[in-house]
């Protein structure tokens, strides 16, 4: 069986305000390891959806722009494997 090579799927939404998905993609590319990525969303909502090895990263950064919730991290190797995520 192949291996992942980034393992957890995060997914989430940010409230806040002022909120630029360019500059939180920008972000992601230069500071995360990881594929998949989705910042969609502007002004005072935006929907995050990225493959990481470090989801545990990704919230801390988000949570720094606003609120974070509807949290979703799935391990997709179990997933893979047949196991609950």
């Amino acid at each position: 069986m192949d291996t992942l090579e980034f393992r957890y799927d995060t997914q989430l939404l940010i409230a806040g305000s002022d909120l630029d998905e360019n500059a939180v993609r920008d972000y992601f590319m230069t500071n995360f390891k990881g594929d998949c990525l989705l910042a969609v969303g502007g002004g005072d909502l935006i929907k995050i959806h990225f493959h990481t090895n470090e989801p545990w990263e990704v919230l801390k950064y988000c949570a720094s722009l606003g609120e974070i919730f509807d949290i979703v991290v799935e391990d997709m190797d179990r997933q893979a494997r047949g196991l609950k995520g």
